[in-house]
């Protein structure tokens, strides 16, 4: 039993090492935007997912909601304070009316978490709570993990892991293997599964990562209108998408 507990601890070491290096790999995408002084192609909506699901995740990990992850919260509230500045710094520089659309989707998710939070402590206890508050982090990990599925396409489709930085990949699938296991030592289905899913994403990437590393698939000239829609952020700079895990 003590083994046990000394690998659950161990791997939610590396899991929230892992995670501070996704949660901090937006910065290059800021750099640019403050440089420039503009979001130019660039979507706000990964970064408020992203606030969500990590201020959801740190209060499910609280004691008096979860036992045992407390590791859960500490990463979540630091990824919270880190997406929280990069949704600053997107309403900041945001044309008028993608200002607007952020600032109101921030309200928004200000406001479900708010009402997850009273709700699991004013209606509910012990298992129900945490059943409630697993769910939602569930969900809105799984949205968060699932951002980089564009980008698989786009890789498969033009044979070229241009938009796919490999060490973002590798964090990826080593953030998910580490609090898949976490989960799965701590037998707490909603830390295993959303990272279950993290885990399984990352190899895939890894996967093509090794297949099309040395070719030079890269887009033709006379892209359609339907390509260039599908592909949307993706083409600013060859970074965008990745970038906003």
């Amino acid at each position: 039993m003590g083994v046990v507990h000394t690998l659950h601890f161990v791997f939610g070491i590396f899991g929230n090492a892992t995670a501070l290096f996704l949660f901090l790999a937006p910065i290059i995408t800021f750099k640019r935007i403050i440089q420039k002084r503009s979001t130019e192609q660039f979507s706000g909506l990964p970064y408020v997912m992203t606030l969500l699901n990590c201020l959801l995740s740190a209060w499910y990990g609280l004691p008096f909601v979860s036992p045992n992850n407390l590791l859960v919260s500490t990463i979540n509230g630091t990824g919270a304070a880190i997406e929280s500045i990069y949704v600053l710094i997107f309403i900041a520089f945001a044309p008028k009316k993608e200002k607007k659309k952020i600032s109101a989707l921030l309200l928004l998710v200000l406001a479900v978490f708010a009402a997850v939070a009273l709700v699991s402590m004013l209606a509910l206890h012990g298992n129900n709570r945490k059943l409630f508050c697993g769910i939602a982090a569930t969900i809105f990990s799984i949205i968060m993990y699932g951002s980089p599925l564009s980008i698989i396409r786009l890789v498969i489709k033009t044979k070229s892991v241009e938009f796919m930085p490999f060490f973002l990949s590798l964090f990826v699938f080593l953030c998910g293997a580490s609090w898949f296991a976490f989960g799965l030592l701590g037998k707490d289905p909603f830390v295993a599964i959303p990272n279950g899913f993290g885990f399984g994403l990352g190899t895939v990437q890894l996967i093509l990562y090794a297949i099309y590393c040395d070719k030079k698939g890269l887009f033709t000239k006379k892209s359609t209108p339907d390509d260039s829609l599908e592909i949307g952020n993706e083409k600013s700079n060859g970074k965008s998408k990745l970038e906003q895990v």
